[in-house]
């Protein structure tokens, strides 16, 4: 069951980090970018939610798998 959870949340994951990096390269994010210097907050959030949800379906996928 963990490997398949896991599977799921590396899925989830690279989509997170597929929609961030989309956001990032928007036109809105580009402007935001050339005035504050820091990516907007939305594509922040996806990235951190990415990397969080890929981190833990890779430690379920390979890690913890269920031994018997």
């Amino acid at each position: 069951m963990n490997k398949i959870i896991g599977v799921i949340l590396l899925v989830i994951g690279a989509y997170l980090l597929m929609r961030g990096h989309d956001i990032s390269q928007s036109v809105n994010s580009q402007v935001k970018n050339l005035f504050t210097g820091s990516p907007t907050e939305k594509a922040t959030h996806f990235y951190l939610g990415g990397a969080i949800c890929c981190a833990v379906g890779f430690v379920l996928t390979f890690f913890l798998s269920a031994k018997k």
